[in-house]
This record gives structure tokens, sequence and C-alpha cells, in this order.
């Protein structure tokens, strides 16, 4: 069964989305994240995405206060992105209790240190391959990385990279269900890699065919904060094994 993971975006300690990466658009959904990480726990899930969007576009993450509070739980495994642009950076994020680290604007803009990470940290260390028209984007979206998204996997992968988080950032935030086709592709073109969803999950309608597809894990975040999903429909999924209608 393919795994959800619920992602929580962080603006100055709040939960937060943007739709197709653009910060003009930023809308908090309140509540502690840390409640919010309980919550996804109660329900049967295993694995949170957390970015921090503001680390994102800085030079360093800068919610770590946010991870410590959610790692503390000890309840999920926790994937943490934004931020991390140095070794000072990375070790940061260790410390503040992240399980692993999405790597994205390095990975474009310093192969080697990725190559370096990726040999010390192994599975510890995830792509984050965000996608604006084949293109990888990075600095929190907002640049153009100089490469597309077949030639960053095909770099890392030699390496040992395992598992990548691919969005669609036309699709990010916009409830209009992800871009399978490019999955689809990615899931021929490279089997033995884990490619996750991530970008337009608005129903568990697309959860479903994710899953019907053979795709291992989906991200979902603003569908669960505007209702589109509820936790209960969350719960029953991991409880049933399945994605009932």
């Amino acid at each position: 069964m393919i795994e959800i993971i619920p992602a929580i975006d962080i603006i100055d300690g709040k939960c937060t989305r943007l739709s197709q990466g653009d910060y003009a658009t930023q809308k908090n959904y309140g509540g502690d994240p840390a409640e919010w990480a309980r919550a996804f726990a109660d329900c049967g899930v295993t694995r949170l995405h957390l970015v921090d969007l503001e680390g994102a576009r800085s030079a360093a993450p800068k919610n770590l206060r946010t991870l410590e509070a959610i790692a503390s739980l000890d309840l999920l495994t926790v994937e943490w992105g934004g931020g991390i642009k140095d070794d000072d950076a990375l070790k940061a994020v260790w410390n503040a209790g992240a399980d692993q680290a999405i790597i994205g604007s390095i990975a474009a803009k310093e192969p080697e240190r990725m190559l370096r990470w990726l040999r010390t940290y192994g599975d510890r260390i995830i792509l984050g391959a965000d996608v604006r028209d084949g293109r990888v984007a990075v600095s929190g979206w907002l640049e153009d990385g100089g490469m597309g998204l077949e030639e960053i996997l095909d770099r890392f992968l030699p390496a040992g990279l395992e598992r990548t988080i691919v969005t669609d950032i036309a699709r990010d935030g916009m409830l209009q269900g992800p871009s399978f086709d490019l999955y689809q592709g990615l899931k021929e073109r490279y089997p033995a890699l884990t490619t996750i969803v991530s970008g337009g999950v608005s129903s568990l309608e697309d959860i479903r065919k994710a899953d019907a597809l053979g795709l291992p894990g989906i991200i979902v975040g603003k569908a669960i904060y505007e209702n589109r999903i509820t936790l209960k429909d969350i719960s029953l999924c991991l409880q049933n094994g399945s994605f009932p209608a």
C-alpha cells in the first residue's frame, strides 16, 4: 500500500501553505505544528514531511525549534527540508532531531557537496527535485537550478541516492491532482529509486490512483488543511490497508 505522508510547511513557527511556491499566496492554517504532528501519528501515519519555507529562501534553517518540538514527541520519522545550504546547517538539522534531510538547492548548485553527503549519510539524504517545465528550481523555487530532472537524477543515482521527492511546482497547492504521467515515467525509467509524489493532491481519489499505479509514497498537504481529505479518512485507509470509495 502507498505511504501517506502529511506535510507541514512552516513560516514563523506556524502551519502555512503556498500555491505554486508563491510566497504572496501564503495562508496560515492555525494550530501548533507539534499538535498537528501528534494528530497525524494518532491516525497511524509514520512519516512527516516538514518544510521550512523561510529557510528555503534564505541561507539557513529558520524554524528549528519547531523541528525540535516535533522530533521530541518521538512519534514519527521526520524528514526536513529548507535552508540546508552548508555542513553547519545540515548538522543543525540533525541536532534538532530530523531523521532525514531533503536536499534541493545544494544538489543543483554544489553537486560535489551533495555527493559527499550521500557518501557520509547514505539513506538519510533525500533529493528534493522541485520541477517547473521539466527544469529543477532552487532557492525556494525562486531560481532555475540549471539542469533538468533526469539530469540531476542520473548524477546522483550512481552515488547511492535511494529516495527522491519530486514536486511539480505548477500543481503544488492548486488541488488539481498530481502529474501522474510524470511519476509513471520516472517509475519506469528509475525502478530502483523510491520516488515520492508531491504537488496537487486534492482527494482520496488521487491517493487511490497513485496506489493503483504502484507509486511508493505521496505527500498530502493543502487537501488536509482544506478538509478535502480528513484525518478520519487517513485513519480508515491505514487501518483497512486500502482506500475505500
